[in-house]
C-alpha cells in the first residue's frame, strides 16, 4: 500500500512513443519537478496531451514530442510558449489542436472508457478543419441534431502535482482551482503524483474532502517534490516565477538557448535547481497572480 517512489523510479517506468499527459493549466500547478526528470532521460517519440504550459515547450524543446494533443500551450504573461512556438513554426509536430471543451471531453470518454462523447464544441469552426479525423454524428432522436464525435483522449501515464498526498495515494489540491486534474488520473493507465509535502496517510474533515478530487485506487506512484511545481505557480504555497519564465523563454531566441537552459536548470538534481532560482525560501515566497 506505500507508492512513495522517486521521480527517477516513476520515470523508469515510461518507454518510448507513450501517451503521457501532464495536469495543471498553463503556468500554474505542472508537475515541473517530473517533468525534467523526463527531459533527463532518454525518453523520445511522446505524445503529449494537455492544456499546455512550460512542460510542452521544455518537452519539445528537447526532442522529446512526436505528437501534440492540446488546447494551449502558453505561459499566460508570455502569450505564446516560446518554445513551443518555435517547434510549431518549424514543422516538427505532429498535431492535433482542440477546442477547450472538447479536449476535456476527449478526457471524460477515456476515464468512462468510452470510444467518443458527443459534443456540440468545435462545431462551425475551423478546429473540424485543422483535425479532418474528427468525425461527426448525427442524433439518432427526434431531433437528429449533428454534433462533434470527441475521441476519448486515453493516456498511458498521467502526471499531476498537488499541493499534499499520503503514502497511499491520496491528496488534497488546496488551491482555488483544481483544473481538470482528476479527468488526467481518470483517463490513464497509470497516473504519477508529485506533491509538497507527503504524509503517513490523510485524515479529512468534511470540509477537506471536497479537495480530494480523485480516488487514491487511480494512483500509481507517490513523488515527496517540495517546490516541484516551479517555475509555474503552486496555489497557495506560492506563485510563478515570472523572472524565471522570462529567462526561460528568452532562451529560445539565443543561439545554443536550450543546451544552455538544460545545463543550468535541468541537468542538476532538484536542490541545486532550487538553490540556482534563490533558495526555497525565496520560492515559498514569489507573490500569487492576481486575475
Amino acid at each position: 500500500m506505500n507508492k512513495v517512489m522517486t521521480a527517477a523510479e516513476a520515470v523508469s517506468q515510461l518507454e518510448d512513443g507513450m501517451t503521457l499527459g501532464f495536469g495543471g493549466w498553463g503556468p500554474r500547478r505542472k508537475p515541473m519537478a517530473l517533468v525534467r526528470e523526463i527531459l533527463r532521460s532518454d525518453l523520445k517519440e511522446l505524445t503529449v496531451v494537455a492544456y499546455g504550459g512550460p512542460e510542452v515547450g521544455m518537452l519539445c524543446a528537447a526532442g522529446k514530442v512526436k505528437k501534440l494533443i492540446y488546447g494551449f500551450a502558453t505561459l499566460d504573461a508570455i502569450p505564446l510558449e516560446p518554445w513551443y512556438r518555435q517547434a510549431r513554426q518549424a514543422g516538427e509536430l505532429e498535431l492535433m489542436e482542440l477546442d477547450e471543451g472538447m479536449f476535456q471531453w476527449g478526457l471524460r470518454a477515456a476515464g468512462m472508457r468510452l470510444p467518443f462523447l458527443p459534443t456540440r464544441c468545435g462545431i462551425g469552426t475551423d478546429v473540424l478543419t485543422r483535425n479532418p479525423d474528427l468525425e461527426l454524428i448525427r442524433s439518432p432522436y427526434a431531433d437528429g441534431e449533428t454534433l462533434v464525435a470527441m475521441p476519448a483522449l486515453t493516456l498511458d501515464a498521467a502526471f499531476l502535482h498537488v499541493n499534499v498526498a499520503d503514502r497511499l495515494g491520496n491528496t488534497l489540491i488546496q488551491g482555488r482551482d483544481p483544473y481538470f486534474d482528476h479527468l488526467f488520473a481518470r483517463a490513464a493507465e497509470r497516473c504519477f503524483v508529485s506533491a509538497e509535502r507527503v504524509e503517513e496517510r490523510l485524515a479529512l474533515t468534511p470540509e477537506q474532502a471536497r479537495d480530494n478530487t480523485f480516488e487514491r485506487y487511480l494512483v500509481s506512484g507517490v513523488v515527496e517534490a517540495p517546490l516541484g511545481a516551479h517555475p509555474t505557480s503552486c496555489d497557495p504555497d506560492y506563485g510563478w516565477d515570472l523572472e524565471h519564465l522570462k529567462r526561460y523563454a528568452a532562451s529560445a531566441g539565443e543561439e545554443g538557448g536550450w543546451p544552455a537552459y538544460h545545463q543550468a536548470f535541468v541537468a542538476p538534481d532538484e536542490a541545486a535547481y532550487q538553490a540556482a532560482n534563490g533558495g526555497s525560501e525565496a520560492i515559498r515566497r514569489l507573490p500569487r497572480p492576481i486575475f
